[in-house]
């Protein structure tokens, strides 16, 4: 049984306790439900941008002050903003805990978006854009999730496109702040050593008086089905050829989320958010890797509120070939969705999953970050009952959606072609890709 408890204060905000006390600190999450998805043409990146100015200060804590009584007592803070959400944590020592709530609920309400902050901001943010524009990985995944999604808003990256980036303006960042940082569009999560009655009342007493804000609608639109594969080829200065292979997939909460994530686990090796272990003893790294046709091999199914994308990216050697790359791939893919699978695979790959979420999750910051992620999906219980749906997995099960996804037609191939100019240092770029947005 889940020792989560779960509360709304009278206006409107989720709370989320769970106690800890394997060591005397606690981590307090504050996930905002807006992301890159809600973003239409014009306002692209506003999100990851706004996560940014909320560092700039308030009256009450002026821009750097929080940066300097956190890292004094021996804490840490930071924030991300995905395609579906915005968080922001402190995981401090208990004792002090009453920092990062006092500081959260300063922000929620009086972050100041000075006009010169968001100029200087504006920069930062258009070099971080150019800084990604130096990974190869970065231009053939824009363009791949742009020929993936063509109506929703998974459509654009995270930081945005870089032509809204130069044209928002304060009034834009600043109007997105009052309409999502309410109360009633939060969810709040403590995960550590604290009495959970206690913790209630104190929460209560720092955000209970903060008004709940204006009921929002999100911007929203459902992509229309796939009919049939597209290809979409990037140039650019590179070391090697890439090339990422991205199928429609279900929602996190839809009943295939976790087949597929078996059916990757067994061709990639086990993925949780973009983070894995060694797959040398996976099906592609076999066909792929070991062959000398490609450098690499990876697998990634991010959990998502709407229907996203499972995407397998390679790396070719120097003089590899794309096609010998990709017609492996493509019988490999055929095998599965043949059947072609046992259950001693099976029970390999769920094992290697298992113990992926086993070290995911091992610390209180990433417990709390999960029961927010989860919470925002629809409930706390899909982080909560994680291992229990991998082990419900059927061999059937994992059949039929190797079957129903891996489809030709319900799939975009990108390739990179290296230019002459300067070669990028592949491995580093992946490693740049791979962090916090």
């Amino acid at each position: 049984m889940s020792n989560v408890t779960r509360h709304i204060l009278d206006n409107g905000m989720t709370v989320l306790l769970k106690e800890v006390h394997n060591a005397p600190v606690i981590s307090w999450w504050v996930l905002y439900k807006v992301g890159s998805r809600n973003e239409h043409t014009g306002i692209t990146g506003i999100s990851h941008w706004v996560e940014h100015m909320m560092f700039k200060g308030t009256p009450k804590y002026g821009a750097g002050v929080l940066d300097k009584m956190v890292d004094s007592i021996g804490g840490s803070w930071n924030a991300q903003t995905s395609m579906d959400y915005t968080a922001y944590y402190e995981t401090l020592p208990a004792e002090h805990i009453g920092l990062a709530l006092a500081a959260e609920a300063d922000r929620m309400v009086n972050a100041m978006f000075d006009m010169e902050e968001v100029e200087s901001e504006r920069t930062v943010i258009i070099s971080e854009r150019q800084g990604s524009e130096n990974s190869p990985f970065f231009w053939l995944g824009e363009e791949v999730q742009a020929a993936s999604f063509r109506v929703h808003g998974y459509h654009h990256e995270v930081i945005g496109d870089m032509t809204d980036l130069h044209t928002m303006t304060r009034d834009d960042l600043f109007g997105h702040y009052k309409r999502h940082y309410a109360p009633n569009n939060a969810i709040a999560v403590a995960v550590g050593a604290f009495d959970s009655a206690e913790m209630l009342a104190q929460i209560n007493a720092i955000y209970g008086a903060i008004p709940a804000g204006e009921p929002v609608k999100l911007f929203s639109r459902p992509e229309p089905q796939q009919q049939g594969q597209r290809t979409v080829t990037v140039e650019r200065p590179s070391g090697s050829s890439v090339i990422q292979v991205a199928y429609h997939s279900p929602a996190a909460t839809h009943p295939d989320y976790f087949a597929l994530q078996l059916v990757n686990s067994v061709l990639c090796g086990a993925e949780m958010m973009g983070g894995g272990l060694e797959n040398k003893t996976s099906r592609l790294y076999k066909a792929l890797v070991m062959t000398e046709l490609t450098a690499s091999v990876d697998g990634s199914l991010y959990p998502t509120i709407d229907p996203f994308m499972y995407a397998i990216s390679m790396v070719l050697l120097p003089d590899g070939d794309a096609d010998a790359a990709i017609t492996a791939l493509d019988s490999e893919i055929d095998r599965m969705r043949a059947g072609e699978i046992t259950e001693a695979e099976l029970a390999r790959a769920r094992k290697q999953a298992r113990a992926l979420f086993a070290y995911t999750t091992e610390r209180v910051t990433t417990q709390a970050f999960y029961l927010a992620f989860s919470e925002s999906m629809g409930g706390f219980e899909w982080f909560e009952n994680y291992l229990d749906q991998l082990n419900a997995v059927t061999l059937e099960q994992v059949k039929t959606a190797a079957a129903t996804y891996l489809r030709p037609q319900n799939r975009t191939v990108g390739i990179l072609i290296p230019t002459n100019g300067d070669g990028n240092d592949l491995n580093d770029a992946y490693d740049d890709e791979e962090g916090d947005d």
